[in-house]
């Protein structure tokens, strides 16, 4: 198992959520490590959760990403700062009628929109493991509560890896942090921390051949045996035919 992040140059990595938990932790690192940040909020009110990481040359953006105009806003401004060499996609809520929203749909809608970076990395969950390949009956909208978390968890590692199908010239991986104490986690959380996030920020700027790879599931930098469903390449076509109809957004 690689050990560190061996990086040869730096890179410009966007990451979704970085107003808490392990965008910010990894957000944290990664400017420490000399690398170029831009982080995200859901609102203005949320910026003062990043002003630590602003004041160390970090790049602000906002957008609530239960809203899709907002969504897509936040897009238009990534795309104003410049090109990126990675995109995390980090935020994600437990529970309530903007699950699918914030979990699945941004996700594809910020894929679809902002200019293709070299790397895309998604954050899944072993809970995905228990998710239903079922997309009958789902209300994408966010009005009412269709899906468990592990059903969320599900569609956006499959997004993950079709996405990995699609761009051959994109890295895209998804990651299960673990369960760690962060605020979504609770503080008894059993995980460690630091592990959380280390994969993400090793998966956008190393260049260790294993992060150089496309279309995995990983754990603690190691490589897991996702849900079949996955790697079902009828099962991802329909989730990707889904997201484009709710939003009215192909992916390019």
């Amino acid at each position: 198992m690689p050990t560190d992040r061996q990086t040869h140059r730096k890179a410009r990595v966007f990451i979704t959520g970085s107003a808490d938990g392990l965008g910010h932790a990894a957000a944290k690192t990664l400017l420490a490590d000399g690398h170029e940040v831009v982080v995200h909020a859901r609102s203005r009110a949320r910026l003062s959760a990043v002003q630590e990481l602003l004041d160390q040359g970090a790049i602000a953006t906002i957008g609530d990403l239960a809203n899709l105009d907002q969504t897509r806003d936040l897009a238009r401004q990534v795309n104003e700062i410049g090109g990126m060499d990675a995109v995390i996609h980090n935020a994600g809520i437990f529970s309530g009628p903007p699950l699918l929203v914030v979990n699945v749909v941004a996700p594809y809608l910020l894929t679809a929109l902002i200019q293709r970076p070299k790397r895309l990395i998604y954050l899944s969950s072993g809970m995905h493991m228990d998710g239903r390949a079922d997309l009958a009956g789902m209300d994408w909208s966010g009005r009412t509560s269709t899906s468990t978390y592990s059903d969320s968890k599900l569609f956006v590692t499959a997004l993950a890896a079709a996405v990995a199908r699609h761009w051959r010239d994109v890295l895209s991986n998804a990651v299960d942090p673990g369960w760690v104490p962060t605020k979504m986690g609770g503080p008894n959380a059993p995980g460690n921390l630091r592990l959380g996030h280390q994969t993400q920020e090793w998966l956008a700027t190393s260049s260790d051949p294993e992060a150089l790879t496309s279309g995995g599931y990983w754990h603690h930098q190691q490589r897991r045996k996702p849900h079949p469903a996955v790697n079902d390449a009828t099962f991802q076509d329909r989730l990707l035919a889904e997201l484009e109809r709710v939003t009215g957004t192909p992916l390019p």
